[in-house]
């Protein structure tokens, strides 16, 4: 069996940031792959990329939606 997870090292221990599927004391083959850090740059690039194709008007709803607040953290299935 293979998972995917991803992890802390932290005082020379890997320590999974979800519980994995294997049973206690288990023996696993780790293969550690550290993900890119994007340059400032790179985040900017990648930021500007959310508003692509969208008009003026669905940007100003987007970003007023993000600053108000109270609608963040509402629970989606009530109505």
């Amino acid at each position: 069996m293979e998972q995917t997870l991803e992890a802390i090292y932290k005082d020379g221990v890997f320590k999974p940031l979800n519980p994995p599927e294997i049973s206690e004391g288990q023996q696993v083959r780790l293969i550690v792959e550290v993900p890119p850090q994007l340059t400032p740059e790179e985040l900017l690039e990648l930021a500007t990329q959310v508003y692509q194709g969208l008009s003026d008007k669905e940007i100003d709803d987007i970003e007023q939606i993000a600053l108000d607040r109270r609608n963040l953290f509402r629970d989606r299935n009530r109505t």
